[in-house]
């Protein structure tokens, strides 16, 4: 599903329109980016639940050249499941 396909859903469900969808949809997901920015996690009660992580440094091989490269520690971006979610996807 894409993002337009949601603005649609979100503004025909909440009776609003579509401008109104987007602002809305576009701040919240600006919020979680922050608050994920900040290394805090987002939790959405039955949906799941965003965090940061740190990924440490590890060597990758580009298979194309062979050639050899650490990729340096960075944090990343995951997402777990909630119970009701994984029941609804089950």
């Amino acid at each position: 599903m894409k993002k337009s396909q949601i603005t649609e859903l979100v503004a025909r469900k909440a009776h609003i329109t579509k401008k109104g969808a987007v602002e809305v949809i576009d701040t919240f997901l600006d919020e979680v980016g922050r608050t994920l920015q900040k290394g805090e996690k987002v939790v959405l009660s039955g949906f799941g639940t965003f965090k940061t992580v740190l990924v440490k440094d590890k060597p990758v091989v580009y298979p194309k050249t062979k050639e050899k490269k650490i990729v340096k520690s960075h944090r990343a971006a995951r997402f777990s499941p909630g119970k009701l979610l994984k029941r609804l996807i089950k």
